[in-house]
């Protein structure tokens, strides 16, 4: 989270100033300014709520982001300079990027990578808490800029920059901290709940949070949702949660960021255990550089080329910030088993692969991937520009202020009951498909996605040359609120419209949820 949100600057674009309702005089011109019934400014100038008769409520998405938004990304001071060698610089990066792992963690830093070309036909990792990958530019000219250029396929489909060590699913369970949680319904945007014993959780304690997917939550889900195709089975998709412990009173835990699906007891009993965290890397990230991976033919054919151009695997409190990624045949950035990440004004352009599936997925949030912040960054020519493609592992992801330019299918939930993702400001640009945005349900598509989102919100998003479908999954609901365009919830496979308010109607009074969630979760004293 890079500085503070005033709140002059949350409010701004609608031209007004907000504390205990509406103050000041409005332009001649300016639209009549309105508030959402279900997330609004109340009397004492704070965010109220309201849930409809399921218990559905907008999650508060303001945990995204490194260090959950409550401190800004720091920048770490260059321990070690090194400029672009002749030939094959995979070692020579690696190296630099080891020695540095190797000091004290506190004397660890930025690994400074002056202007030039840096030929690289492997893998660069960074393995260690503490590092930082830096250039000094993201441009096309290497007298000033720098540009890791991915050589070769070999190995085939290879990710040209590792942040992280891909702990393995936050699998590593503490022996004898398991505990049910005996509240009977925990809704969505809940932080506390009763547990069958407390004794050995303490605050600070990060713990996994599992709900699994039983036959009764299935069937409670029609199975997800489509008519033909597979349905989803028993064990496939249970929702997990990494939390962190903030208070234990009693049998009474509190965690640090809600739930953003309903656990009900009646249909699967949920349970905590405390992780050991065992693998995970921290306080890392990439900055200021441009990865373009060679290629060599049409464009929307060769694949043989590297894969992604940087993955955040294994990671908390990580960051990717002023980078450019061409030329990869999935994402340009995405990140797995990842909890409080941001990635900040970049731009992942010009993709090389056939145009079909498991492709073209610009900024990916794939599995295990949680309170992550996409911000203020750019897609062109993507299928799905910025897409949660991890299935019911997937949660408290944040896109904000996305562009998509040229896109040839829809950012949207992908598959298998995502939860909690934020579309917040989304624009598209040039449109060349059907619709673009999509909080809905996908049937029988790939790997029979089903329900793809639940508890989603689009606010305030542009497709006004395209569609934003949202449908209401069963349990659960999704919202498109004062967006722009065709807003409906007539998508490809027929389901009921989810929420849709104020679409195509100017002066929404929050012009970001999510800066607004932010701004209104640090008056309240941070939690």
């Amino acid at each position: 989270m890079s500085g503070h949100v005033s709140r002059r600057g949350l409010i701004a674009g609608a031209g007004l100033v907000m504390a205990a309702g509406w103050t000041g005089a409005l332009p001649a011109h300016a639209a009549t300014p309105w508030q959402s019934r279900l997330v609004r400014y109340g009397t004492h100038g704070r965010l109220v709520y309201e849930q409809d008769a399921e218990g559905n409520r907008v999650p508060d998405f303001s945990h995204a982001g490194y260090r959950n938004g409550e401190r800004p990304i720091p920048h770490l001071p260059v321990v070690r300079t090194i400029r672009p060698i002749e030939g094959d610089n995979t070692a020579h990066l690696q190296a630099a990027l080891d020695e540095i792992a190797a000091l004290p963690r506190e004397r660890r830093g930025a690994l400074l990578l002056l202007p030039g070309h840096y030929p690289v036909a492997g893998t660069i990792r960074i393995r260690a808490d503490g590092i930082v990958l830096r250039g000094v530019g993201d441009g096309a000219d290497p007298s000033a800029n720098t540009i890791i250029k991915a050589t070769g396929n070999d190995p085939r489909n290879r990710d040209v920059i590792v942040v992280g060590s891909g702990a393995g699913g936050w699998k590593g369970e503490v022996p004898g901290t398991r505990t049910d949680i005996t509240t009977d319904v925990v809704q969505v945007g809940e932080r506390r709940f009763e547990v069958a014993d407390a004794g050995t959780l303490r605050p600070g304690d990060t713990i996994v949070i599992v709900h699994p997917c039983t036959d009764a939550w299935l069937r409670a889900i029609d199975y997800g949702g489509h008519d033909t195709g597979p349905p989803w089975k028993v064990g496939e998709h249970p929702l997990i949660y990494n939390r962190r412990v903030r208070e234990v009173s009693g049998s009474t835990v509190t965690i640090d960021v809600p739930v953003f699906n309903h656990l009900d007891r009646a249909l699967s009993q949920s349970h905590l255990y405390r992780w050991d965290r065992s693998g995970l890397v921290s306080e890392v990230g990439v900055e200021r550089l441009r990865v373009d991976i060679e290629y060599a033919g049409d464009p929307e054919q060769d694949e043989e080329h590297a894969y992604n151009a940087i993955v955040l695997l294994g990671t908390e409190d990580s960051w990717v910030r002023d980078c450019t990624m061409l030329h990869f045949t999935q994402a340009g950035v995405a990140t797995q088993e990842t909890t409080r990440a941001t990635i900040e004004n970049c731009r992942a352009i010009d993709p090389v692969s056939v145009v079909t599936g498991s492709r073209r997925y610009n900024f990916n949030a794939y599995t295990y991937s949680q309170q992550v912040l996409f911000r203020d960054c750019y897609a062109y020519k993507a299928r799905h520009a910025f897409v949660s493609n991890g299935h019911s592992t997937v949660s408290g992801v944040v896109f904000l202020r996305g562009t998509s330019e040229y896109a040839l299918n829809s950012s949207e939930g992908h598959r298998r009951w995502s939860q909690g993702l934020l579309f917040d400001g989304h624009r598209d640009l040039d449109p060349h498909y059907g619709y673009t945005l999509g909080l809905y349900n996908r049937g029988r598509y790939g790997t029979s996605h089903g329900w793809s989102a639940a508890h989603s919100v689009a606010w305030n998003c542009d497709v006004s040359t395209s569609r934003l479908i949202v449908q209401k999954p069963p349990t659960a609901q999704n919202y498109a609120i004062g967006c722009r365009g065709t807003i409906t919830g007539d998508g490809p496979f027929r389901q009921p419209e989810g929420y849709i308010e104020g679409a195509n109607r100017p002066g929404l009074a929050i012009p970001s949820l999510y800066e607004a969630q932010l701004l209104d979760r640090r008056r309240s004293g941070g939690f």
